[in-house]
């Protein structure tokens, strides 16, 4: 093969639609945007919602209430559901990288302790928020806790 006979791939190579140019190129007259109207006209563009004059829904619906962006949304782990997670995965110490490496948690989760049920093994606890009646069932167990930021 030589510099020459280099050539595109079959069918890689169309015709530029020529749009707009008299009745004979069969893309005339209108130049395939309809008829009349804002959107045959240069320069148009779809407004984000508009439809077609009747209300957007985002101005019918009304607006309720509020999201609170400083809001911490914390991964709650009661006392009674721990020892069963100790057992299953044979956790030591109650830190969030143990509970990450099990796939409890993801990775950017936070971890409370609540005091919903009772504690029964002697564990470290490493975690972002602990309940005070949470904290004193884990040191009545013998544990300890640390609050991680």
């Amino acid at each position: 093969m030589k510099l020459h006979q280099l050539q595109p791939a079959e069918g890689a190579v169309h015709k530029e639609k020529r749009i707009g140019r008299g009745e004979a190129s069969g893309k005339g007259g209108t130049s395939t945007k309809g008829n009349k109207g804002q959107q045959s006209r240069a320069g148009y563009q779809r407004k984000f919602a508009h439809e077609g004059g009747q209300m957007p829904i985002q101005r019918r619906v009304p607006k309720r209430g509020f999201k609170n962006n400083n809001r911490i949304e914390f991964k709650v782990f009661n006392l009674g559901q721990i020892d069963q997670v100790v057992e299953k995965y044979g956790i030591t110490e109650f830190t969030l990288e143990n509970l990450y490496m099990n796939g409890l948690i993801s990775q950017t989760d936070s971890v409370k302790i609540l005091g919903n049920g009772e504690l029964k093994s002697k564990l470290t606890f490493k975690v972002n928020a602990i309940s005070e009646k949470a904290k004193a069932a884990i040191e009545a167990a013998g544990g300890t806790v640390e609050i991680v930021k």
